[in-house]
């Protein structure tokens, strides 16, 4: 409120005589005449054709309406005044009035309006209800439709939050799409989807820093701030337009609406690799609709026939993404259908063998045991009937699921003390020889005593079996195996605790994703290993931890391969991705560049961590930071595990 009382001193030392002032009304001590002249204010702000000085008083009034709905969203006084009704008003006038729009400050009007609509509907539905019977969804409609250069993506961010605000709400949902909008709402926000990040590249981070336009510098950094500013909170901000366009499209998908629009194939290509990114770690994004389509007979049918989706699902569920689970959840969801099953099982039993011992996941409990009653639902019908798969890899997964979890079980448990403790010699003995066969490069031969070592070590003895996977995963990760490298160590992580996972094997797999250009996977086991290894630094010492020279370089390199204009920064022209979406054009199918350099918003190590830290780090001992040769740092890294 303070901002409010600091214009109305303006407003008075400048003799304030307007009756609909907000800023007078607002300073009202009065309560219900403080009501009354609200209620004039917001009617007559739409209306008023003032000079250049009260123009700006004008957009002021809105800036302080706009920071209190963003501060108190659930205060009720502004929705009971017609709050909802001026904001509406504002923008058509805003649309269809392009003189007036230009004059002044009014430029920034649509912007401020669209988003006072999108806070106050965030949380409760009857503001929602308010914000629909006063006529605010035509409005938004309209930014999204508007072809308009002064309707930009700054506009169309706030108005497609609005819209997703107002369709989250049951009782508001259908006054929306029950219209002959309802298509209309669909297209536009795939389209805004699919090429919003383009768009903030070539409109605005891209081109140079005297060519944009100022009102978007300002709304990014509220005046403070600089070049580097403007573009972090850019990348933020377009990584927000996308996320909010996939929240309305899942407020769509979630009523099994539009089903036949958003299952486009080319669009499900794109969706799999829009990422909120570490800008946005609340939202699902693209795995988040992947996962509410999957729920529906349609969207199953329709992702079951993409080998790419379903490659990026499985990579998802074998990551440290914050959304794992809903990636396993998709996966799952195939494969109880009896229609997709066996379109996707050879695909994703490779992957979700590796998870069975998944303890829990995304707060869920007992995520392993779900995987395999759905993996084994019939596999009774292999191993004894004529089903037979395509793929002698899946046999062969599924195979040794059921040894695992059925047949092992039942023999451990008839085992004597006698033999047990012999096994448990035998593996330390194999489990030794690999490690001599290591160090002495025949790392042929320690996959075969680690394997050997695997088969023998009981199932209880957990510890030992975390290791062993993770040494034969480094060994997989020297003879450029990554998809076993991956295996073993998803292995390994699901036999650790979630709250404290095995570092070794995060590092591992995240090397195992680099060799294989997947640099969101990799930077996120890389950041979820300097996270486990600072914390327990932290817990030995009460010395701060320092981040490992070569886990830096390799956040540094997957940040820039995963950074939002990745892709548009390496095209100088890009080509018209709806037309994609229409079938005249191929669509790419590398979502991420995994070697694309970024010289505009991505930080490089020295700014991300300090020059001077990284300084330090580089004239360290190579046993105390370890060495940029991945292959080399690998082995200094190895001795106290093995």
């Amino acid at each position: 409120m303070a901002d409010y009382q600091r214009q109305e001193g303006k407003a008075k030392g400048q003799g304030c005589s307007d009756s609909s002032c907000f800023f007078c009304a607002m300073n009202e001590s009065n309560r219900s005449l403080r009501r009354v002249k609200l209620v004039q204010c917001f009617k007559q702000m739409p209306l008023r054709n003032d000079q250049q000085q009260q123009q700006q008083q004008h957009v002021l009034a809105l800036t302080t309406l706009w920071n209190i709905a963003m501060n108190q969203p659930n205060d009720p006084e502004f929705p009971s005044l017609g709050i909802f009704e001026c904001m509406a008003k504002l923008i058509q006038r805003a649309l269809n009035d392009n003189k007036w729009l230009l004059t002044g400050q009014n430029i920034y009007i649509p912007y401020y309006a669209a988003h006072v609509i999108g806070s106050y509907t965030i949380n409760k539905a009857h503001f929602a209800h308010k914000a629909v019977k006063s006529g605010v969804v035509l409005p938004l409609i309209e930014i999204l439709k508007s072809t308009s250069t002064t309707t930009t993506w700054v506009e169309k961010r706030v108005a497609v939050r609005a819209l997703g605000h107002i369709a989250s709400h049951d009782r508001t949902f259908e006054a929306i799409f029950a219209t002959r909008y309802e298509t209309e709402v669909v297209e536009l926000s795939m389209e805004i989807a699919l090429t919003c990040i383009d768009e903030v590249y070539d409109k605005f981070v891209g081109i140079s820093y005297k060519k944009r336009l100022n009102y978007h510098s300002n709304l990014l950094t509220k005046g403070i701030g600089g070049y580097e500013i403007e573009n972090k909170k850019a990348e933020k901000w377009a990584s927000q337009l996308q996320c909010w366009s996939l929240y309305l499209l899942n407020c769509i998908a979630c009523r099994e609406r539009c089903l036949e629009i958003i299952c486009n194939k080319k669009f499900l290509m794109e969706l799999c690799g829009m990422w909120g990114g570490l800008a946005n770690p609340s939202s699902p994004s693209g795995i988040g609709l992947i996962k509410t389509l999957c729920e529906t007979k349609l969207g199953r049918q329709s992702i079951a026939e993409l080998d790419h989706v379903i490659e990026t699902i499985c990579n998802i569920s074998r990551s440290s993404d914050d959304w794992q689970i809903m990636a396993i959840d998709s996966l799952l969801l195939l494969l109880k259908d009896p229609e997709t099953r066996y379109k996707v099982f050879e695909s994703s039993v490779l992957c979700l063998g590796d998870l069975v011992e998944l303890r829990s996941c995304g707060g869920r409990q007992k995520v392993g045991q779900r995987i395999t009653q759905t993996l084994l639902q019939d596999y009774h019908k292999i191993k004894y009937g004529d089903l037979r798969l395509k793929s002698k890899k899946a046999e062969k997964a599924l195979e040794e699921i059921w040894d695992m979890k059925v047949d092992r079980r039942k023999r451990e448990k008839i085992m004597s003390e006698e033999e047990i403790s012999e096994r448990k010699t035998l593996v330390g003995q194999f489990k030794k020889e690999g490690n001599l066969c290591f160090w002495s490069g025949d790392i042929e031969n320690a996959v075969k005593k680690y394997s050997k070592a695997l088969y023998l070590c009981p199932l209880k003895r957990r510890k030992d079996r975390i290791v062993i996977h993770s040494n034969r995963a480094q060994c997989y990760l020297l003879l450029r195996k990554p998809d076993l490298a991956i295996s073993d160590t998803t292995r390994a992580l699901c036999l650790s605790s979630a709250v404290s996972p095995h570092g070794k094997s995060l590092w591992r797999r995240s090397q195992a994703y680099d060799m294989k250009g997947l640099a969101r996977e990799s930077l996120m086991d890389c950041l979820t290993f300097v996270k486990e290894r600072m914390r327990i630094k932290s817990e030995k010492s009460s010395k701060r931890g320092r981040i490992p020279y070569y886990a830096a370089c390799m956040i540094n390199k997957q940040m820039n391969a995963t950074w939002i204009f990745a892709r548009a920064s390496s095209n100088n022209k890009h080509e018209d991705i709806v037309k994609e979406i229409r079938g005249d054009d191929v669509v790419d199918q590398n979502i991420m560049t995994p070697h694309c350099k970024s010289t505009i918003v991505e930080p490089s190590v020295e700014k991300r961590f300090g020059r001077r830290k990284v300084q330090m780090l580089g004239r360290g001992s190579k046993k105390s930071i370890g060495v940029t040769n991945r292959w080399s740092d690998s082995h200094t890294c190895e001795q106290k595990n093995r």
